[in-house]
């Protein structure tokens, strides 16, 4: 058996910075190489690294976060209406089970205006939220393409 110390692999006759910078020709969206030899990113691939925080306090306005935050506003939008929608439910039908000793068919009114018009309300606040969202993100993505339609044709 041969000993694995004395036989080592062979070493390559150039370093990986000038094989990766020897690789075929320019690729878009590639900006160079990095000291290791790794492919540097520019452009819309270079943002995969960075953080949230940084592009939060971006005083350039360079970077978005509605797209990550559209998530978030959503959800919380969610528990709010949620929060809203059995409040006013059980409000309404505590007030109507109430109304029923003194007014019979004023209670009953206020029990099913409440069973009927509650839900439906919650939905259209839901549906709403959703488009108020939907129009961010959208106009988000117009300024990014509208940006990066920009750079192509700075380009050629």
């Amino acid at each position: 058996m041969t000993d694995a110390s004395s036989s080592t692999p062979p070493l390559p006759d150039r370093s990986a910075a000038e094989a990766a910078a020897d690789a075929a020709g320019p690729t878009p969206g590639i900006a160079g190489v990095d000291d290791t030899g790794v492919r540097r990113l520019e452009g819309q691939l270079d943002e995969i690294g960075r953080g949230f925080l940084s592009a939060l306090f971006d005083i350039t306005f360079t970077r978005f976060i509605t797209r990550r935050l559209a998530s978030v506003f959503f959800l919380v939008g969610l528990v709010a209406i949620g929060i809203a929608f059995v409040g006013t439910f059980a409000g309404g039908l505590i007030s109507g089970i109430g109304a029923l000793g003194q007014n019979l068919g004023g209670g009953i009114a206020l029990i099913l205006s409440t069973v009927i018009v509650v839900p439906v309300v919650a939905f259209f606040a839901v549906v709403l939220l959703r488009f108020v969202i939907e129009a961010g993100v959208a106009l988000v993505a117009i300024a990014e393409n509208t940006e990066r339609t920009a750079e192509n044709t700075r380009r050629s």
